[in-house]
């Protein structure tokens, strides 16, 4: 049995522009989170992103859906690892948001 989170955020930036500033943000993510404690992949079909990535030995694979005025964030967790879903969850939301907001300025890397 798994354990899902959706996160769904309006934006103004169309399509294009959202995907990229999104696309930057999973590869922070992966490079500040995800690398250090497993392996992960992202395949972009589009406008929607497919990651996997395992964890302590358990997969969970998310899909991000990217709109003209809205991301949509799917994450699908096996149920070992639902204790962590709120701190998940928490994370996804404030990097998204962040890449979202008019007058972001993405950190170097």
């Amino acid at each position: 049995m798994s354990n899902s989170i959706v996160i769904t955020l309006p934006h103004r930036l169309g399509a294009e522009e959202a995907k990229r500033r999104i696309a930057g943000g999973i590869e922070l993510l992966r490079r500040d989170y995800i690398d250090k404690l497993a392996y992960s992949e992202v395949n972009w079909n589009g406008d929607t992103a497919n990651l996997r990535v395992v964890a302590f030995g358990q997969t969970a694979t998310a899909q991000v859906y990217v709109t003209n005025d809205a991301l949509r964030v799917e994450v699908q967790l096996p149920w070992i690892l639902s204790a962590l879903t709120g701190k998940i969850r928490g994370v996804l939301k404030t990097n998204a948001e962040e890449s979202l907001r008019i007058g972001h300025t993405p950190p170097k890397t």
